[in-house]
């Protein structure tokens, strides 16, 4: 394996699951989360928690896709970017779960594509993209840093707030 692509893994790893500088990463921001806390909206008509982890799996499949000259509709899904969640309303622990599987399955399928992938490979452009493999790569690993921020935000939105006492 190249020192090129152990440095795209070590950054995908970093962005995903392991400890990270920059604070939780995307797997990190959603340890602990709840199917409920993650069902709900931080406002009427704007993403919850669900939906991010979900889009984030998609977009991981979507750049396995792009690496290796795959046609589109091939995602577990039926869709493309953003998937309403959780399906027909009802926030179960069992869907919740199944979803954040099918996140670290995406995950570790772009991980083993990234690994196989040659030096020389890095700097050429799959058919139909306009960035190159490595542009891909480095671009999936902001969108995990990008949602983990995104995420946290919206934990902080939905908690509870404290009733402060009003002083006499």
């Amino acid at each position: 394996m190249s020192s090129r692509v152990e440095l795209l893994l070590r950054q995908m790893d970093a962005a995903y699951q392991r400890a990270g500088w920059h604070g939780p990463t995307l797997r990190g921001a959603l340890r602990g989360v709840t199917a409920e806390q993650a069902a709900r909206r931080p406002t009427a008509g704007r993403h919850n928690i669900w939906e991010l982890a979900v889009h984030a799996a998609y977009w991981k499949y979507d750049v396995r896709r792009r690496l290796l000259g795959g046609k589109r509709g091939s995602f577990e899904l039926a869709g493309s970017n953003w998937f309403t969640r959780p399906e027909r309303g009802r926030a179960s622990a069992k869907a919740w779960k199944t979803d954040l599987a099918l996140l670290d399955r995406e995950h570790r399928a772009l991980r083993t594509i990234v690994e196989e992938l040659p030096d020389e490979a890095l700097d050429s452009r799959p058919a139909g993209s306009r960035s190159t493999r490595e542009r891909l790569i480095y671009g999936i690993v902001a969108h995990d840093v990008y949602h983990a921020g995104q995420i946290q935000l919206v934990k902080a939105l939905i908690r509870p707030r404290k009733r402060r006492r009003k002083k006499l």
